[in-house]
């Protein structure tokens, strides 16, 4: 089971943040995290319902992870082991997590795929999202995993949608010269782009594309 605990900072002090597996105790502090991060008009069905969670614990614990601050739950990220062929890269994130219930998890798989992640509003100043990712990270290495993957939202691109294609808007963040909330940040997290995928999911903000990225195991070849 993982576990691991580091100091942060935040307002002038440090803060002791503990990240490990998430269990059946916090499936309801889950789902109350999900309803304060993701507020109407977001459709409630899209968010964690209990029998999603509890098929995260019982089929690939290892890839449940959530972090405390201060004994209270913050943010949790979920993953499920599956076998990617880089040569036929695309797919909808509802085939490739079975719409988040995970039960196409496969405990031979090499790639660990990210399904969600997400932070207590009240706790984003901390970057606790970046710590969820290193730890999934040590996940794939402890696993001998090949990488990380997973689709990445482009939310920025709906504003610049009439003057760039998707890949041309991709191009932009990854060089730097633009901002995307949720590319910029994976690349922070030291993800790297892999493929843009169309009709990857239903998202308006990203005209429903997102951009594949992957981290690669070092230790693997």
């Amino acid at each position: 089971m993982y576990k691991k605990e580091q100091y942060l900072y935040a307002k002038d002090k440090n803060v002791k943040a503990k990240v490990r597996n998430y269990d059946k105790e916090d499936i309801s502090e889950l789902m109350k995290i999900q309803r304060e991060s993701f507020p109407p008009p977001f459709p409630s069905e899209l968010l964690w319902n209990e029998k999603q969670l509890q098929n995260h614990i019982t089929l690939f614990q290892e890839g449940a992870l959530c972090v405390e601050i201060d004994g209270v739950l913050a943010g949790s990220i979920t993953g499920l082991l599956v076998n990617f062929d880089p040569s036929h890269p695309r797919h909808t994130w509802e085939e490739i997590t079975d719409s988040g219930y995970i039960s196409n998890h496969d405990n031979n798989g090499k790639t660990l795929y990210v399904v969600d992640i997400c932070v207590r509003p009240a706790y984003r100043k901390l970057n606790l999202g970046k710590l969820l990712m290193q730890s999934l990270y040590e996940t794939v290495v402890h696993l001998k995993l090949e990488r990380l993957l997973g689709g990445g939202r482009m939310p920025g691109y709906r504003e610049h949608s009439n003057n760039l294609s998707p890949q041309a808007y991709v191009e932009r963040v990854v060089e730097g010269s633009m901002y995307d909330p949720v590319i910029s940040f994976l690349l922070r997290c030291g993800r790297t782009p892999l493929e843009l995928v169309p009709d990857y999911l239903e998202d308006e903000e990203s005209c429903n594309h997102a951009l594949l990225m992957e981290w690669r195991n070092p230790f693997n070849g």
